[in-house]
């Protein structure tokens, strides 16, 4: 038998880069989902009721074993640049925020019911 060239057609979707400022993880029996979000701010002049909030979010669906490898190579990712570019640590203005929050008490709740259920 003579071995034939197949060509073969690729086409690749580049997803958009995305900053995500918060980020959610839940879980099934079947799989993990990892919800990255950008909570933004919006003033809207229409609106007289209070504040606007634009939500961007991109989810990750992912099996038990494919993120029991992830949390490996992000704490493998992590390790390395720490050795390179020294130790992660909190911001100095994250590192207040956690002082005024201890001194009010004030604890940052998320009602359950605001929490997307993946169970499809």
């Amino acid at each position: 038998m003579s071995e034939e060239k197949q060509n073969v057609n690729l086409n690749i979707n580049d997803g958009e880069a995305f900053f995500a400022n918060e980020v959610s993880i839940n879980f099934n029996p079947l799989n993990f989902f990892i919800d990255f979000k950008c909570v933004s701010p919006r003033i809207d002049p229409r609106n007289q009721t209070g504040a606007t909030f634009a939500l961007k979010h991109n989810v990750i669906i992912l099996d038990p074993y494919a993120i029991k490898e992830m949390s490996k190579m992000m704490t493998d990712i992590v390790t390395r640049y720490e050795k390179d570019f020294g130790k992660i640590e909190k911001s100095k203005p994250m590192k207040e925020a956690d002082k005024q929050r201890k001194k009010t008490k004030t604890k940052v709740t998320v009602p359950e019911e605001s929490s997307p259920g993946y169970f499809g």
